[in-house]
């Protein structure tokens, strides 16, 4: 499946010195607070088919493409083939997320900024299409210039494919823009596509490593943080 583009009208690529050239975001558990409704979903399907399922298995598939997931679902004695659970997977966030979409710290106030900024966004996710269109629908309005899913993508995170796509989807070199991610599967993903990355502190414990940028929340920084990540400062915030 093709990348959403939500603006086809992609300016030319800035000069090298004016960076980022673009933002890549991850989804569940940094830009939306929802990572728990994918951890509720996978208890309750475990428990329905008397399937042992361990906070570390919840903690393993974290950031991680879904056939990874519902693969080590059905392994733990989920019977169903693996594309239904799949199904069953992002039916039952995408409902969750009906009652409304709760925005991480900080998430929607930094997409407002680099929005009008002039700094293109891409969300890639190895949520469905369709949950990334749904929350794309109700973020700030011009946020996101291409979705790069995890339907749209041979290989998930942690391969570099899903941020090599969307590099490639807003004409820009990988290693010209910022990634944001909470999960050790996409650091490796966005680190693999040669972006430089924040780690949004969650669910995920990460040990410091030299090169990499981190924060508590998104509210603590602003534009000319991103665009000084971008030109290889590090943070810690």
């Amino acid at each position: 499946m093709s990348p959403t583009h939500y603006d086809k009208h992609v300016n030319s690529v800035p000069a090298e010195t004016d960076l980022p050239h673009a933002v890549l975001w991850d989804l569940d558990g940094t830009l939306i607070d929802s990572e728990h409704h994918w951890l509720t979903v996978q208890y309750a399907l475990t428990d329905a088919h008397n399937a042992p399922w361990t906070e570390a298995d919840s903690l393993a598939s974290i950031g991680r493409a879904l056939p990874d997931s519902a693969r080590a679902l059905r392994e733990s004695g989920v019977d169903m083939p693996e594309p239904h659970i799949i199904d069953h997977l992002v039916d039952t966030v995408s409902e969750l997320l009906k009652d409304g979409v709760t925005w991480m710290d900080g998430a929607r106030k930094m997409l407002e900024n680099l929005a009008a900024a002039g700094i293109p966004c891409a969300l890639v996710t190895m949520s469905y299409r369709k949950i990334a269109e749904q929350v794309a629908a109700v973020a700030p309005k011009g946020a996101f210039r291409v979705i790069i899913s995890g339907d749209d993508v041979e290989f998930g995170k942690p391969h570099p494919e899903p941020y090599l796509r969307a590099a490639a989807a807003l004409g820009v070199k990988p290693e010209h823009c910022v990634a944001f991610e909470d999960s050790s599967a996409g650091v490796a993903s966005a680190e693999a596509a040669g972006a430089k990355v924040v780690v949004l502190r969650g669910i995920t414990k990460f040990p410091w490593r030299a090169g990499r940028s981190y924060v508590n929340s998104l509210a603590s920084l602003n534009v000319q943080d991103v665009r000084e990540i971008a030109r290889g400062h590090v943070v810690d915030l």
